[in-house]
């Protein structure tokens, strides 16, 4: 699957942190509803080195069915669900997902608290 990240960064892991999920600006995999800083490129433990699409798009692994067009928020995994009504809204589905555990390319959208 493609992506096209226009901005990585590093960042130090503050806890387990799988490849393909959201991350907080506080180096944490992102909870249900969290705002993000990006995806993280690769797995890391605590205290480990992580890669972070930042800008740009990035391969996500979906929570659930999503349909190409889609906004994405995050899931309690860090993975993408579907944006209904409340949550930071993350990224933007560019493909679909039709199950949990799919990869999805996702234009990330910058958000704040």
């Amino acid at each position: 699957m493609q992506a096209t990240a226009l901005l990585a960064h590093t960042i130090v892991a503050a806890g387990a942190i799988a490849a393909a999920r959201f991350v907080t600006p506080a180096g944490a995999q992102a909870g249900a509803d969290a705002n993000t800083l990006g995806v993280a490129r690769n797995a890391a433990a605590s205290g480990e080195r992580v890669a972070v699409d930042v800008l740009g798009t990035a391969v996500v692994e979906a929570g659930a069915a999503i349909s190409a067009g889609a906004t994405v928020k995050s899931n309690a995994s860090g993975q993408a669900i579907t944006w209904a009504s409340s949550g930071a809204k993350v990224g933007l589905a560019l493909t679909a997902a039709t199950a949990a555990g799919q990869m999805i390319e996702v234009l990330i959208i910058p958000n704040v608290a």
